[in-house]
Formats: structure tokens, sequence, C-alpha cells
């Protein structure tokens, strides 16, 4: 925080602006809206939810974001979250599985378990999902560079557990585009990505029909420095962009269409956030119709999860948290989300501990079976201002998109580095905002005492010796494998991948099987494909 930041003082009262810089009038009249009637839920355009009933019928999943340590440390976490009542897992995946490393490699080492779990082979995913049935709980993972070996995997433990393939249910973010953007954690350059994941979404429909097999993420775009209309400009040109690439390899637009799935974040805005997932899901069913001519009504519904927390957190006065993931969880309901993932009070500043995660997951629950949110469909639609600022997100958000097409297209602007700096730039006019008290953090620079010690509860530590247990236990998977069949598995691989037309989940799910790890597959597939090199802006 900057020294000349406000403290103490009151802060003037919100200038009329959403914080994505809408203006909103003093007063909304039925004469402003350009959709008077927001239809009815369960049918096209989708404004007041994908489902007839709503939450009526099935409440949202609650997914708490879990994984530390060692597959040992985060299987006894979600057994604590299963029993606690959560009803889906989200699998947090430490950065050399995100990056590809193995956990031996020197430039993994100090980061090995430190903010997921490690699983570098199907060894580690067995323990991970141990007395855990695959058939019987919904599996999400945040994984983009190494999704389609994490998926393999995911098949592979599922094969050995003896459950059939389309029973598997559950997400796999495999969403690289906003890596590139926004997150960091790409490996291979963006066309050769851009195909394996379409290997990943086309093998899925086929093999596990009930899973999404990519989440189309806005989220870490959010967080990164993009405003709401932003987050949904870029994430749906995203998904126009997955769209092209599929039906350019052949595949039935409308079958995969059905899979497609979204995240975003919620920060505090409230209005604006409920509006951004109404007119979501308006939006994206017309961009479909519009675009590639999908009139299948489900295969147009936008289907979304969600994270409240991230940015919006604050290691200052941290218990604020608690009341912050609790507006953004109401955004989020009351915007008609299918699963939801509430930050702990602790998540700004280290992983959250037993108490803070079950806090967390009993927020939910209040809203759920306390608050009344679920009884009645879209409950807030017919206001006047919640319609009204609906159509101005829709408005807003097309004209990013139309921006995105003028330039060339999200792979253009990515490879051209476009994009980075326009998040870039969005990043650091709102941290100046910040800085200068235009924009209120309740107590982080207003309402923050002079004799203000923050206190962090229980502070949660990872095993010291969670690394160097790992590391054993990969040293040891390597003397038992059959080191003939990883070789073989691995050249079959490598030949698959020089050749365009060869789908290469069925390769890596081998490779799974055979034990080789993470890092073998990866290098494996740069040896063919390369590695991406960020464009330099100035």
């Amino acid at each position: 925080m900057s020294d000349s930041a406000p403290q103490n003082r009151t802060p003037p009262i919100p200038e009329p602006r959403t914080a994505s810089g809408i203006e909103i009038p003093e007063l909304v009249t039925p004469d402003m809206l350009q959709h008077p009637d927001p239809g009815r839920p369960g049918r096209p355009p989708y404004t007041r939810g994908i489902f007839p009933n709503g939450y009526r019928g099935r409440l949202w999943t609650f997914r708490q974001y879990s994984g530390f340590g060692t597959a040992e440390n985060t299987n006894e976490r979600y057994r604590f979250l299963l029993e606690s009542g959560q009803t889906g897992l989200s699998v947090a995946l430490d950065l050399p599985t995100q990056c590809g490393y193995d956990p031996i490699d020197p430039m993994a080492r100090s980061e090995v378990g430190k903010v997921g779990v490690s699983l570098s082979n199907l060894a580690e995913a067995e323990i991970l999902f141990d007395g855990i049935d695959l058939g019987g709980i919904s599996t999400s993972f945040t994984i983009n560079g190494t999704a389609a070996i994490i998926y393999a995997m995911y098949c592979a433990v599922a094969d050995k557990q003896g459950v059939p393939r389309e029973k598997l249910t559950g997400t796999i973010q495999n969403d690289i585009l906003k890596e590139y953007v926004a997150r960091g954690t790409w490996i291979f350059p963006v066309r050769p990505s851009l195909r394996l994941i379409s290997d990943t979404i086309l093998f899925s429909n086929r093999e596990t029909p009930r899973f999404n097999p990519i989440s189309i993420a806005g989220a870490h775009v959010r967080d990164a420095g993009a405003t709401a209309v932003e987050e949904l400009g870029y994430t749906l040109a995203n998904g126009l962009a997955y769209v092209e690439e599929l039906i350019r390899r052949g595949g039935d637009a409308t079958r995969f269409a059905n899979r497609l799935s979204f995240f975003f974040y919620v920060h505090m805005d409230f209005f604006e956030e409920i509006c951004k997932f109404r007119a979501a899901r308006r939006l994206w069913a017309s961009l479909l119709e519009e675009r590639f001519d999908i009139t299948d009504p489900k295969a147009q519904r936008l289907r979304f999860g969600v994270v409240c927390g991230g940015s919006s957190l604050t290691a200052a006065q941290p218990y604020n948290n608690i009341v912050r993931v609790g507006l953004e969880a109401m955004s989020a309901t009351l915007g008609g989300a299918q699963s939801v993932f509430t930050c702990a009070y602790d998540e700004a500043f280290q992983i959250p501990t037993e108490f803070s995660a079950e806090i967390a997951l009993r927020t939910q629950q209040i809203l759920a079976y306390e608050s009344g949110i679920s009884k009645t469909v879209d409950p807030l639609g017919g206001s006047y201002y919640v319609e009204w600022l609906t159509d101005r997100m829709e408005e807003e958000t097309r004209r990013v998109i139309e921006e995105i097409d003028d330039y060339g297209g999200v792979v253009k602007a990515i490879e051209d580095g476009y994009l980075q700096a326009r998040i870039a730039e969005r990043a650091h006019e709102r941290k100046q905002k910040v800085d200068r008290g235009d924009t209120v953090i309740v107590g982080q620079n207003y309402f923050r005492r002079d004799d203000q010690t923050d206190d962090f509860g229980e502070v949660f530590k990872v095993d010291p010796q969670a690394s160097e247990r790992v590391q054993e236990k990969y040293q040891r998977l390597l003397a038992e494998r059959d080191p003939a069949r990883v070789e073989r598995t691995l050249k079959a691989l490598e030949k698959a991948a020089g050749q365009d037309d060869e789908n290469l989940l069925p390769y890596l799910i081998d490779c799974c099987h055979a034990y080789a790890t993470v890092g073998e597959m990866v290098a494996t597939l740069k040896s063919q494909w390369g590695e991406f090199q960020e464009p330099i802006r100035l």
C-alpha cells in the first residue's frame, strides 16, 4: 500500500458507476430496457438460467479447491471435506506438475507440494484418490499446460479402480489460451497446444461423455487485472477460438458444444457480477447461433463454475474476507452458477487450514439451506436495474469481442502480446486507484487502525519433509517400473505427435499405465513441438 493512501478517514460516497466503468443512472425505468421481458429459465437465450427449475431440482456443487504436499496429505484433506458435506472435488496441483517438471528436476525441487499436490505419475494419482469412488464423485482439475496428461492419468486411475470411463464426471480446465495472457503455466507454442486441447475434447466426447474436457476460464484474466466486462469478452472470444479449431478438426459442433464449460471469478461489485453471468448466458447462445449455426438448445447452454475470493481478498484484517466471500457467493448463486468454490479467509497469504476451509464450506451451506436463495428461480429477474445492467454488460462485452476480431482474432492477439499488454495496463490502473484511495478496500486503504496488527489466526505449514518424501517415492517408482514398456509407449507418443491427424490421448493413457512421468511425456512432446516464447512489448 502507498504511504500516501488514506487510512482512517471516511471515504467519499462511491461514484455511480460499476467496477467496469459503466455509468449507473439514478433510477432505471421500464422504457430504458432493451429486453423488458427476460424470458423464462431453461429456454434460449437462457438469460434467467439454463434449468427451468433453477436450484429447486438440484443445488449447485460445493467444490472447495484443495491440494498440498504429498498425495497422502491431500487425500486426507479430501476425506475431511467430503465428510464435512462437500459434494465435489477440486484438485490444486503444484507448479512443477502444472509446468511439466518432475519433482527431482532442479527447476522443481524447491516448489514441490507448495501451492498444490505433487502429481508426477499414475502411482501418485492412485494414492490421491485412494478410497474415493471416481464413479460417484465429480472431480475438477485446475490444470492447463499438462491438462491432457492429467486427464489421461485420471482415466488410467478409473481403469485401475474398475470404473467405466463413461461414468466419470467432472471438469479439467484445459484452457491454454488464457495461460498465455494471464497465468503463465504455458509449455508448448499456441498452435500445437490448440491441437492437444482439441484431441482431449474429441476423445472425451467419445470416451467420457459426462466429463467436461475444458473449462474456458476468465477467472485468471480477471485476477490478473481485467474488468468484469473484459473477463467476459476475452473468455467468450477464447471459447469461439476453440469452437473454430474443433470444427476445423472435423468435430461435430453440436456434440462438443454440449460439453464446453466456463469458469469465472466473482469480485465485489454485487450487481455487476450477477448481471455478468446473465449476460454471459444470453450472449454465448447468440454467438453460437450467429457464427456457427448451432441451434440445438442444449448445445447453446453456458454452464459455469466460479471462485469467490481470489484477488479481492486481503491479508490486512483477514477476517473481513469471510464477509467478502459471503457476498460474492450470493452474487454467484443469484447469477445461476452450477459450481461454487468459496475461498477461505486466509487464502490471501497461505494454504487454508482445516478450520478456515470449513468456514468457507459452511458459507455455501448457509446460503443453500438457510437463506432461501434456492427456493425460486432467478429471484432478481424482472428488476429494472438488473435487466438494464444485463443489457449493458452484453453490449459492452460484444464490443470487446469485436475489438479482438478486428485485431485478427485471439491467437494472433496472443502471439503478438496484444492481450497481455491490455491486461497489464488495466492491472496498473487498478493498483493506482487503490493506492490513491479512489477504490475503497476496507481494512487496507481505509478504516485501518493506527495500532493495527493483523491477526492471521492459525498458520498453515506444509510438511517440510514433503518434497523429500515425494522425491523418494519418485526414485522408487523408477526402480520398480518396466523400463522397456515406458520407452515403448514414449516412442509411440513421439511418433504420433509428429502426425497432425493422430489423436494423442490414447498414447498418453498408455504412457500413464506404463508409469511414465509427467516430465517424460512433456519432454517427448517438446522434442516435436518446441516451447512457447513469450512476446515482448515495450
